[in-house]
């Protein structure tokens, strides 16, 4: 009877923890739909172009977009420069890949590269004077060597001036999807004109932007995803800058205190910030001191947030919303994940080579968390927990005579498969659908009949199930083979926007 009772507090352990996150989850996405509202409803006090103009504090914006096999490039650099910013102040750098040069795609017209000098020649003068082209040679680390290769000093000197300043420039990220918002660099400037102090912005992406492409399976994909962007990474930004102006404010009135408590304060309450690669800004010092976009994993822009947190600065959330395209197959969402896992791999080593660096209670707890709740938590979630709420419920049963326990068992299970529906089916849809007023481009993602509703309602785990298989497809893959290649998602066979 032991091990039952040790393996029925186990379970109840595991339900109560998949309940209080789903609660998270839901609190998180309303600080942050919240967060967006309260921006837009705001744009009208931001600085317009005139007197960002006249403002010699203004900051510069260097724009990267990295590019490898993408037809409708266009439409990103439209949207980029139809940015309500002086344009003398932003400047938008391309950059390809020579392979691309050596190994055109049979299904494009053009390369990439050709793509893009077609779209500049189409442009005013003006305009010509913002958009920058770079080919980047054959290199490990991918997107990263390409958004280096686009720092060059000699980029920055043909698009800037020998005379300008790193700590008023800042480098911003963008797919070669993305569809930013128009007033992005007039959010960012008001808030850095300011004097809030961030270093570093992660902006909202969703991933709507071919969402009357997609089938029934993929509109519940993309919402899922999108979810994970509001309801974690910006949410996650938001209440971090909380949580430390608050150690901050109790250090100032009470030093000893928080010399005591700081490593406590570190490890449980402290958590890793999120870079997602788009809609990112960093300024230029800042990135040149962690070296340039991280070349040692799979994903550069996970690694960055974690260098940017070794290093104390956190980042500030960007209200604006940029959508992205969501992979149109299965196949594909599966590679996209699967990418991001061994990604999730490559910064155990990171991780590690920082904490010996400097054994902190932070550093410590960024690689325990690391390790638990991405490396090992993402690929069993989707076999552990409907295990331990079938356990939960089962074992309820042996110890009805205790009538705590057997309410608790029978109620964590119950609990947890009712808000997996309620959170992830119903309010997530809510919630995203509420923020549609405040898209670059519309887009209509309401459930219009019966079986979007029923399937968006009760296959909201669809996307966590493609996104398992990407795990297990890189564990197999280095079990077998010793390795792993993180393809880019194809794009090719997208239409055009």
């Amino acid at each position: 009877m032991d091990w039952l009772f040790v393996l029925f507090l186990v379970s109840l352990f595991f339900n109560a923890r998949a309940a209080f996150k789903l609660l998270l989850d839901w609190k998180g996405m309303v600080t942050t739909c919240r967060f967006v509202e309260d921006a837009y409803e705001a744009l009208d006090a931001l600085p317009d172009e005139p007197a960002l103009a006249a403002a010699p504090a203004a900051p510069v914006f260097v724009h990267l977009v990295p590019a490898y096999y993408e037809p409708a490039i266009a439409d990103t650099l439209a949207a980029l420069l139809a940015s309500r910013y002086p344009h003398d102040r932003l400047h938008v750098v391309v950059a390809t890949r020579e392979e691309e040069e050596r190994a055109p795609h049979p299904a494009m017209e053009a390369t990439t590269a050709e793509l893009v000098r077609r779209f500049r020649d189409s442009l005013p003068p003006w305009q010509q004077k913002m958009l920058t082209l770079v080919v980047a040679p054959a290199a490990s680390g991918r997107k990263a060597h390409q958004l280096n290769w686009a720092l060059r000093p000699e980029t920055l000197h043909a698009a800037l001036g020998d005379d300008h300043d790193p700590g008023r420039t800042w480098i911003g990220v963008s797919d070669a999807d993305s569809l930013p918002d128009r007033n992005t660099y007039r959010w960012l400037a008001g808030d850095i004109l300011a004097g809030h102090g961030r270093r570093a912005y992660q902006g909202i992406t969703l991933s709507l932007a071919n969402f009357d492409r997609l089938a029934h399976r993929g509109r519940v994909c993309a919402i899922q995803q999108s979810s994970i962007f509001i309801r974690v990474s910006i949410a996650r930004l938001i209440n971090e800058a909380r949580r430390v102006a608050w150690f901050a404010r109790l250090r100032a009135r009470a030093p000893r205190l928080a010399a005591a408590v700081r490593p406590v304060f570190e490890f449980c309450f402290r958590r890793s910030q999120i870079c997602l690669g788009h809609n990112q800004f960093v300024r230029l010092d800042v990135l040149r001191s962690v070296g340039g976009f991280p070349t040692s994993g799979a994903t550069e822009d996970s690694t960055l947030g974690y260098a940017l947190g070794v290093r104390g600065l956190v980042m500030g959330a960007l209200p604006m919303l940029e959508l992205v395209d969501l992979p149109e197959t299965t196949e594909k969402m599966v590679r996209q994940n699967a990418r991001w896992y061994k990604g999730v791999l490559d910064d155990i080593a990171f991780l590690v080579r920082a904490w010996r660096a400097e054994p902190s209670a932070y550093n410590l707890a960024q690689l325990c968390r690391h390790v638990g709740n991405k490396v090992i938590e993402w690929p069993i979630a989707a076999i552990v927990y409907p295990i331990v709420g079938f356990l939960g419920w089962h074992l309820a049963y042996r110890f009805a005579d205790r009538p705590l326990l057997f309410v608790l068992g029978i109620a964590f299970p119950s609990i947890s498969l009712g808000l997996t529906i309620w959170v992830g089916g119903i309010v997530t849809q809510d919630l995203i659908e509420s923020l549609t007023p405040y898209f670059p481009r519309p887009v209509s993602i309401a459930r219009t009949t019966l079986a979007a509703k029923f399937w968006g309602t009760f296959r909201c785990q669809t996307y966590w199930l493609l996104a398992t298989r990407g795990a297990w497809r890189v564990l197999l893959a280095l079990a077998r083979l010793r390795g792993f290649d993180a393809a880019k998602t194809d794009r090719v066979s997208r239409r055009p926007r």
